[in-house]
């Protein structure tokens, strides 16, 4: 067969099955990457993918992101999202929610421990993204939710995102109105932080497949 003409047939619609057999990058987190408030298609999620697809590293990319999740309830279905996609590397992004909601600190850190370490019991590489409180929570309480994250990291041995919205938290040009969450401008800003932690963990021989596109089972609408 000629060299063009099999280019051509590989690729055909319904070609895609290679696609969907790529590795799967699995995105657990809450309205920071459910692209809430803004188009989906600017979301550093999706960002993610279009980057990927600019490069040799070949995955697919599944966005569990709930606006609204906490750890709790992240939980409470993680078991679902690792067995319908087995993925090679998980991306929490999570916890945010529980500490505007109060919730124990000691749940919080048992909840993300669980959800590493399920996880990794499935194969997957895991890449926690780290999350600080708004100064009013106050330093005490703030410092504590903080350190949180790094006791996990430290215990499970994954890597660590020191502050997800570094860069953009302290810039209120790249907040959306409320404050809370960052505009469509921070996406890139996110994605950049979270780039240089998450190549060690698609980089080996053995996670290259074909790269493919968002999936995002979940939505990205809502509190």
């Amino acid at each position: 067969m000629k060299p063009v003409l099999l280019l051509l047939l590989l690729c055909l619609p319904g070609c895609g099955l290679a696609a969907d057999q790529a590795p799967v990058i699995l995105v657990l987190g809450d309205s920071l990457s459910s692209a809430y408030g803004i188009d989906t298609e600017r979301g550093w999620v999706r960002l993610l993918d279009q980057r990927l697809q600019t490069t040799s590293y070949r995955f697919r990319v599944v966005n569990l992101s709930i606006s609204g999740e906490t750890t709790r309830a992240a939980v409470a279905h993680m078991d679902t999202g690792l067995a319908n996609y087995r993925p090679a590397v998980v991306i929490i992004g999570l916890g945010g929610n529980d500490g505007l909601r109060g919730i124990g600190l000691g749940e919080m850190r048992n909840n993300l421990a669980h959800l590493v370490g399920a996880s990794r019991e499935q194969g997957a590489r895991v890449l926690l993204l780290g999350m600080r409180l708004p100064p009013n929570y106050g330093s005490y309480y703030a410092g504590k939710f903080h350190e949180v994250y790094e006791q996990v990291a430290a215990e499970q041995h994954v890597p660590l995102v020191p502050f997800f919205l570094a860069g953009v938290a302290e810039d209120r040009r790249l907040m959306q109105e409320d404050a809370i969450h960052p505009s469509a401008g921070a996406q890139p800003i996110l994605l950049d932080t979270l780039w240089p932690y998450l190549v060690p963990l698609i980089s080996p021989e053995g996670h290259h497949g074909v790269s493919g596109t968002v999936d995002n089972p979940a939505g990205s609408s809502g509190e």
